[in-house]
């Protein structure tokens, strides 16, 4: 689980930002928050909602989060500089470090994870267990140095896998690539826990869908059909390898590169065009990823991705997320930016009623994501400390605020979009009026 993030000198967010998923004492839908005995009475929330104008800096949030998991997950080069984006509309912020914070709960332990960092090397780096009631400082990176616990096992390969860390690296992910376990519960949730999804992101499962019989092909084909998209099901194509239209380059390094028995994953834009190749010996064989329509005569006639809506195609690509969280033993946590994106509201509602309802003190999944869909702030839906508003100020730089802060000017029972649209609570767009529409005389 995300229990609280935060960020300094990122793109828009030139101040610090605190963003949480600790619940406060709002007593509405209590049933379904998680509660971490380990740590008595911390209750977390299994959903945050992220409204703002346009530029208000969402996206941004979305941003910071991917960029500390890539910089987890993957090794840089020493010359390769870190892909950190500092406030750029003040020369000061320009010039300046960007800090991150992170805390995750990972094998129900809550993990402390921080740096910062320049372009061109991490600064300090702090990996902390925290405790009921106290917390322990695993490792502290420094000035070119590092403090370890003295409970760490391991010690001398700790300090051997330091001193093989680049500047622009970080010690956690080094050390885990070298085979290091002492902190590989951090890592792993970065992996294979955290998920992000774009708006303009399609199919990442696309390999489950062609395989029938998998878990996400039978249930998704349950689901189309009750959303209203038109489609009965999804299934596979079969095309002769040979005709893939790619380029005979990369059809010959599939050839050399695939092992006997392999399957690889291809997407070719900008049809959109999936296909699974799976190799057999020398013989190389091509599924895409199709959609199947009911005939009104009985029947079904098959559809190539690019004759779909991008409603329907936003459906497919966001139905594995939810199946996989409303799973009650899911520890899967998705952040999606622009969740409403070709999306009917009452669908996306639907969507997040079915995830919400199988919640509960033993859950461990989340769903996390920004809109503009003001339907959605609903506290039948969503509790005040699940809903956050960004707002960007004159000089470019954003906040983060959660509509708990405003709990004693919204009761529990009122529709807060009224308030939300008439900007006491600010996250709106500051249009100004405009003179006229009419095109400028060329002449």
């Amino acid at each position: 689980m995300l229990i609280k993030f935060e960020v300094e000198n990122w793109l828009s967010f030139r101040e610090r930002i605190c963003f949480t998923m600790l619940s406060t004492r709002e007593r509405q839908h209590g049933e379904r928050i998680a509660r971490l005995p380990r740590y008595g009475t911390v209750k977390v929330l299994p959903i945050a909602a992220i409204y703002g104008g346009n530029a208000s800096g969402k996206t941004n949030f979305f941003k910071a989060i991917h960029f500390v998991r890539e910089l987890v997950l993957k090794s840089s080069r020493p010359e390769v500089p870190i892909g950190v984006q500092p406030f750029r509309l003040e020369a000061e912020a320009a010039n300046k470090p960007s800090s991150f914070l992170i805390q995750v709960l990972a094998n129900e332990v809550i993990y402390e994870f921080s740096f910062v960092v320049t372009a061109t090397s991490v600064i300090e780096e702090k990996l902390v267990s925290l405790g009921r009631t106290a917390d322990k400082v695993l490792y502290h990176r420094k000035d070119g140095q590092i403090k370890l616990a003295s409970s760490l096992p391991d010690q001398d390969f700790l300090t051997f896998a330091f001193n093989g860390t680049q500047d622009n690296q970080l010690f956690l992910t080094n050390s885990v690539q070298q085979k290091g376990r002492q902190f590989q519960p951090v890592y792993s949730w970065f992996r294979n826990n955290l998920r992000l999804i774009a708006p303009d992101s399609r199919f990442a499962a696309f390999d489950l869908f062609i395989e029938k019989g998998s878990f996400i092909n039978e249930n998704v084909n349950k689901l189309l059909p009750a959303l209203d998209t038109g489609i009965d099901r999804l299934g596979g194509e079969e095309i002769p390898f040979a005709n893939l239209a790619i380029p005979d380059e990369l059809r010959d390094d599939i050839r050399k590169e695939t092992p006997d028995g392999g399957v690889i994953k291809l997407r070719i834009e900008p049809q959109n065009d999936c296909y699974l190749v799976r190799r057999n010996g020398n013989d190389f064989k091509a599924r895409k990823l199709v959609t199947f329509h009911n005939m009104n005569d009985g029947g079904e006639e098959k559809f190539d991705m690019v004759n779909e809506s991008d409603g329907s195609q936003r459906v497919i690509d966001l139905l594995p997320a939810f199946l996989a969280v409303s799973d009650r033993a899911a520890q899967k946590v998705f952040i999606i930016d622009e969740l409403d994106r070709s999306l009917h509201t009452l669908l996306t509602r639907q969507l997040l009623e079915a995830y919400l309802a199988e919640c509960g003190a033993d859950s461990r999944a989340q769903v996390l994501f920004t809109t503009h869909d003001l339907l959605l702030m609903d506290q039948s839906l969503l509790r005040r400390d699940e809903m956050w508003l960004v707002e960007r100020d004159r000089q470019g730089a954003s906040s983060l605020i959660p509509l708990s802060d405003f709990n004693s000017d919204i009761r529990y029972d009122k529709d807060i979009r009224k308030s939300y649209l008439q900007g006491r609570m600010g996250g709106m767009p500051k249009i100004h009026p405009m003179l006229s529409f009419q095109a400028v005389d060329k002449d």
